[in-house]
């Protein structure tokens, strides 16, 4: 049997981190959303081992690439003896703040649970999910949603009013930034490390009551400060986003800068004056957010 699954990525309206905790971690609250742009991923039974392949040749394709733990995870939680053979098409740019590994891994524990008969539970996979990074367990799910915790507490809300008709515009500069230099960076930016609680659940009001001119007020990333700070070039993108009347931020620790326009016509005319401006040498998309 051949088992085929789209892994779909994500973006941040808003991440507001409330400082660090004890162990470690940061504390935080955020909304996510579903992006239509997805990596594919390909899952076989085996006599006995996992064999992980990938279409981007820099990725690893043993236990250091996500995919494979959370194969190992879940064979070792279901008792399973035999093995898988999972291919990994990468679609999403890496390092993007997209959330793209994290989906790859959480679409590898429900693809696993599927090819072998359900034999976990949404909460044990939750569980799995969490122990492999913070974003994990919102793409068990499918829906918008609002974490807190270090990101894995998920509460999933329903499809945002104000997004309704809307297109997202996603643009990647060629380069990645590296989320523990990002929250790291933060002990130079007081304010950004230590957010007053509440944001996350007045954007989600927001979202669902008003259109997305009044909401994208709401818009917020912490790591904006260290990122932006150091890459000017993705200030020169919001700029030209926000001359446009275009509400624009950076997803997770970036580097994708994302804005959102109505309309596919709208989407595709804003992607052709960005690449007037800033050439086509970088990776761009529009797609709509709801249907």
């Amino acid at each position: 049997m051949r088992l085929e699954k789209k892994s779909p990525c994500k973006v941040n309206l808003l991440l507001n981190i409330l400082g660090k905790r004890s162990d470690g971690f940061h504390a935080l609250e955020t909304v996510m959303q579903p992006v239509p742009l997805h990596d594919e991923l390909t899952f076989e039974k085996l006599d006995r081992r996992i064999e992980l392949s990938c279409s981007h040749p820099a990725l690893p394709t043993n236990s250091k690439n996500l995919v494979y733990r959370a194969a190992e995870a879940f064979l070792n939680a279901a008792g399973i003896q035999s093995g898988v053979r999972i291919h990994l098409q990468k679609n999403i740019p890496m390092a993007a703040g997209l959330g793209g590994g994290s989906g790859n891994a959480a679409t590898t524990f429900l693809g696993l649970n599927e090819l072998f008969g359900q034999p976990l539970s949404y909460g044990k996979l939750s569980e799995l999910s969490a122990g492999l990074g913070s974003d994990l367990p919102f793409f068990l799910q499918n829906r918008p949603a609002r974490a807190t915790g270090r990101g894995e507490v998920i509460q999933p809300v329903d499809v945002f009013p104000a997004l309704q008709g809307v297109y997202i515009v996603l643009v990647h500069p060629g380069f990645g930034i590296s989320t523990p230099w990002a929250y790291q960076q933060l002990a130079h930016f007081p304010e950004a490390l230590n957010g007053k609680p509440g944001r996350a659940e007045k954007l989600v009001a927001s979202l669902q009551s008003a259109d997305l001119k009044t909401a994208a007020l709401e818009f917020y990333n912490s790591l904006e400060a260290p990122a932006l700070k150091k890459y000017p070039l993705l200030c020169l993108f919001q700029e030209f986003f926000r001359e446009l009347g275009a509400p624009t931020l950076m997803s997770g620790s970036g580097s994708t800068t994302f804005a959102m326009v109505r309309g596919q016509a709208e989407a595709g005319a804003v992607l052709e004056r960005f690449k007037a401006r800033f050439g086509d040498q970088f990776w761009t998309a529009a797609v709509p957010l709801s249907s």
